[in-house]
């Protein structure tokens, strides 16, 4: 009997050991698909003032870019950053604005860009550069909010990612000119942290009540809201449901009004990790949101 139990103990210790050893391989395994993002060159950022408008402006129209990583962006950089008195954005840490340029979502020191993290290329400044090149004679105002890894709980009503993009929106309203300053519209890209099995059956329900948290918080109850579907780079498997979250985000339209999603599942291109979308596919979605924003606002 004695010999039977300890058979069955060193048995239960090989299998612990092999659980421990495929829990480790499959660490490696996803330590290796981890790409990092080149570091923003070219310091430092150029002030603007922002309750000025520059020369053919006629107003500041304020964007809040919210959601996770690939809102962030994690794209590669062009050799020269963007120098347009149009397009502007609020930092991430300081508050204060400065000529918009990537990375949007910097983290570091505006001089000499210390501190900064692995933000790269999003769809926000693509999205501005068309809007800005539609005609209109307005300076746009980027408010960068995302954070990587980000769930939806986080954009709730009491997350504090909700209530500082609420603080910032609100901030920049302020800083702007007055009377000819307003928040034209949300753009979210988000999704990959709830597209866990146990996560996904509260996501409809709460991305809708995002929705109309922005509108009734800033109180512009038609803000436009433009989504956009999240990368299928990899293949859902029992636990991760990638293309069930796009079917929510494409569904929002016929939850509320003057809402869109971009349907961006023809992207395949990514930085090498089958998770962040790459330079060419960031821009393709910031071109995609402007038109369906152009779209919802009839212009």
């Amino acid at each position: 009997m004695r010999s039977f139990n300890m058979r069955r103990i060193k048995s239960a210790f090989v299998a612990v050991g092999f659980m421990v050893l495929g829990a480790l391989l499959a660490d490696a395994q996803q330590q290796s698909r981890r790409v990092g993002t080149p570091p923003p060159t070219k310091p430092p950022l150029e002030s603007v003032d922002i309750s000025v408008l520059p020369d053919g402006a006629d107003r500041l129209d304020l964007f809040l870019l919210i959601g996770q990583s690939n809102m962030k962006g994690r794209g590669f950089m062009p050799e020269e950053p963007l120098r347009n008195q149009r397009i502007v954005m609020m930092h991430m840490k300081t508050d204060e604005w400065f000529l918009a340029r990537h990375p949007l979502h910097l983290v570091g020191s505006p001089k000499d860009f210390e501190g900064h993290d692995n933000a790269g290329v999003g769809p926000g400044l693509s999205f501005a550069q068309t809007i800005a090149a539609w005609g209109n004679c307005a300076r746009i105002g980027l408010i960068p909010c995302a954070v990587g890894g980000s769930a939806i709980s986080l954009w709730g009503k009491e997350g504090r990612l909700y209530v500082e993009a609420i603080r910032r929106a609100k901030l920049a309203l302020g800083q702007g000119p007055a009377g000819r300053v307003r928040l034209r519209g949300a753009l979210w890209l988000q999704g990959e942290a709830d597209a866990r099995a146990a996560r996904l059956p509260a996501y409809p329900e709460a991305l809708a009540d995002l929705v109309d948290r922005l509108r009734a918080d800033l109180d512009l109850p038609d803000l436009p809201f433009v989504a956009s579907t999240i990368g299928e780079m990899r293949e859902d498997t029992e636990d991760m449901k990638l293309s069930q979250v796009n079917l929510i985000l494409l569904d929002l339209p016929n939850q509320r009004p003057n809402t869109s999603c971009v349907d961006a599942r023809d992207l395949k291109s990514h930085i090498g990790d089958s998770v962040h979308f790459d330079t060419t596919s960031q821009e393709a979605i910031g071109r995609r949101m402007a038109a369906e924003y152009l779209k919802l606002t009839s212009r």
